[in-house]
C-alpha cells in the first residue's frame, strides 16, 4: 500500500489542530470528521485503514464518553481498523480504558508531529500485515472443493481423491466418524460431478425404522400395505440422472441388503407391492462411521455388498487428526458465524487456541462448529475464549512443540506402524524403516515395544 493510496480518518474537534494534523499527514489520502456521528459516516464511506481520534469529542469533549462510545462503534463496524486514541496530557487512565476496549495504541498531547507519525505509520504498517496474513490464509483455506475447508495433509489427501473420483460413476464409500463431514464430501462429489444439474438425494438408513426403509428406498404401489393410499416415488427413483447419498449404510438391514445388492448390480428396482421391474440411472455414494470388516465379522453385513458399495473408499480424518488444519478450520467456521450472527469478534484468546488444539473433540467438525456457533453469541469481548467455547484443554491429549518429544512420539509410532505391515517379522520392519536389525532390537527396547504382540495379532 503506497502512502498515497493510504486511507486516514482524523477525528477531532479542535479546529486548529485538525487543521495542523491535515497538514502533518498530507501524504496521505486524510478525511476528517469532528464529532461521533460524522466520523462513522466517514468511517461507513472511505474505509480508512488506520483512525486518529481524539477521546474528547462533543457534545462534551471535557469527558471521554463519547470518545470511548466512537472507537467502540468503530471497531464494532470495522474490527480490522486501527485506532490511535489522542488523550489529553497525564491521561493514562483513560489511555489505558481505550486500549483494553481495543484500540491500537494511544498518544498523550501536546501533540509532536514527528512522533506521531511514527505511531501513524506503524499503524498502517501492522494493519498492512494482518491483511495480507489474511488473503494467504483464505488461499489456505481454499479448498479445490467448494465449502470443504482442507490445510492438513490428510484432508488434502481426501480433496484430491474426490476431485479424481467425482467425474467417473464408481460407486464410492465415504469412512469416517461422526461429525467429520461425510455429508458435505458426498455433495462435494455431486457438484464436480457431470451429474450436478441433476438431483442429490440423501436417505439416512439409521434414522428410518427397518418396515418403513424399503418403501423409502424404493417406493411402493397403491394398496401394498396399511396407509398406502396412493403411489409414492421413492428415493432412488427421485435421484433419476442424479446421484444417491446412503449415509450410515452400515445400519442397513440384513433383510433389505439383498434388494440394495441388486439394485447396484442391475440398476432396476421394484416398488413394494409392484411386480415392474424399473430402471434407474444414478451415481450410489454410501457412508459409515462403522468398520465394515468388523460388521461383517459380526454377521451384519454382506461382504458381496461391501465390495460393491467399496468400489473405491475414502478414509476421512477426524478433527483432532488434523493437526496443522484445526485452528484454520476453526477460525473459519468462527468468520462464517460472526457474519451470520452480524457480531465483531477478533478472534480467538490464547487460552481458546491452546482448548482447540489440545481438547480431544469427539463429536468431529460438528462439536466444533456448535461449540463455535455458541461462543460467538455468549462471548462479551472481542476475543473468544476458552469459557466462552465450554471447552477446557484435557491435559492427556495436549499437543506438545518439545522437539524431543515430538521425535520421540513420531519414532515410537513409525515403528509400530512398519510391524503392523510385516506381521511382527523384524528383517521386514527394519527393511521398512530403513534401518539395522541391531539398530531396530535397540529402539524396540527404548518404546518398550515387542515383535512379538503384532505376530499375535497377524495369527488372529
Amino acid at each position: 500500500m503506497s502512502e498515497q493510496a493510504r486511507k486516514l480518518l482524523i477525528v477531532e474537534d479542535d479546529p486548529g489542530l485538525l487543521k495542523q494534523l491535515k497538514w502533518c499527514f498530507e501524504a496521505y489520502d486524510v478525511f476528517t470528521a469532528e464529532n461521533r456521528e460524522s466520523a462513522i459516516a466517514e468511517l461507513r464511506r472511505n474505509e480508512p485503514a488506520v483512525v486518529l481520534q481524539d477521546l474528547g469529542l462533543p457534545p462534551k469533549p471535557e469527558g471521554v464518553e463519547e470518545g470511548l462510545g466512537t472507537l467502540s462503534e468503530t471497531l464494532r463496524l470495522a474490527p480490522h481498523t486501527k485506532v490511535i486514541v489522542v488523550t489529553g496530557n497525564g491521561d493514562q487512565e483513560n489511555a489505558l480504558t481505550a486500549v483494553a476496549q481495543g484500540a491500537y495504541d494511544f498518544y498523550e498531547k501536546p501533540v509532536d508531529t514527528e512522533t506521531l507519525k511514527l505511531l501513524v505509520d506503524r499503524a498502517f504498517n501492522m494493519y498492512e500485515l494482518e491483511a495480507e496474513n489474511r488473503r494467504l490464509q483464505h488461499q489456505v483455506n481454499e479448498s479445490p472443493l467448494d465449502g470443504i475447508v482442507a490445510a492438513s495433509e490428510g484432508m488434502l489427501a481426501v480433496c484430491r481423491m474426490i476431485e479424481k473420483v467425482a467425474p467417473t460413476d464408481v460407486t464410492t464409500l465415504l469412512l469416517g466418524e461422526s461429525g467429520t463431514g461425510k455429508e458435505l464430501l458426498a455433495r462435494a462429489l455431486h457438484r464436480l460431478s457431470t451429474r450436478d444439474e441433476k438431483n442429490f438425494v440423501a436417505i439416512n438408513c439409521a434414522a428410518i425404522p427397518e418396515n418403513l426403509l424399503e418403501s423409502e428406498l424404493f417406493g411402493h404401489e397403491k394398496g401394498a400395505f396399511t396407509g398406502a393410499h396412493k403411489q409414492s416415488i421413492g428415493k432412488v427413483e427421485l435421484a433419476e440422472g442424479g446421484t444417491l447419498f446412503l449415509d450410515e449404510i452400515g445400519d442397513m438391514p440384513m433383510s433389505l441388503q439383498a434388494k440394495m445388492l441388486r439394485f447396484l448390480q442391475e440398476r432396476v428396482i421394484e416398488r413394494v407391492g409392484g411386480r415392474e421391474e424399473i430402471s434407474v440411472d444414478v451415481r450410489v455414494v454410501c457412508a459409515t462411521n462403522q468398520d465394515p470388516q468388523d460388521l461383517i465379522k459380526e454377521g451384519l453385513f454382506r461382504e458381496d455388498l461391501y465390495y460393491r458399495v467399496s468400489e473405491i473408499t475414502i478414509n476421512i480424518p477426524p478433527y483432532r487428526e488434523r493437526e496443522e488444519g484445526r485452528i484454520i478450520l476453526a477460525q473459519t467456521l468462527l468468520q462464517k458465524h460472526c457474519e451470520k450472527q452480524n457480531v465483531a469478534i477478533n478472534g480467538f484468546s490464547d487460552d481458546a487456541l491452546a482448548a482447540i488444539e489440545s481438547y480431544p473433540w469427539p463429536g468431529n467438525v460438528r462439536e466444533l462448529e456448535n461449540k463455535i456457533k455458541g461462543a460467538v453469541i455468549m462471548a462479551d469481548g472481542k476475543m473468544v475464549t476458552a469459557a466462552d467455547l465450554g471447552v477446557k484443554a484435557d491435559e492427556e491429549y495436549e499437543d506438545t512443540l518439545n522437539l524431543r518429544e515430538v521425535r520421540h512420539s513420531a519414532e515410537s509410532k513409525a515403528i509400530r506402524v512398519a510391524l503392523t505391515r510385516s506381521f511382527g517379522n523384524v528383517s521386514k520392519t527394519a527393511e521398512l524403516l530403513g534401518i539395522t536389525r541391531p539398530t531396530l532390537y535397540d529402539m524396540l527396547k527404548k518404546h518398550g515395544l515387542s515383535a512379538e504382540g503384532y505376530m499375535k495379532k497377524a495369527a488372529q
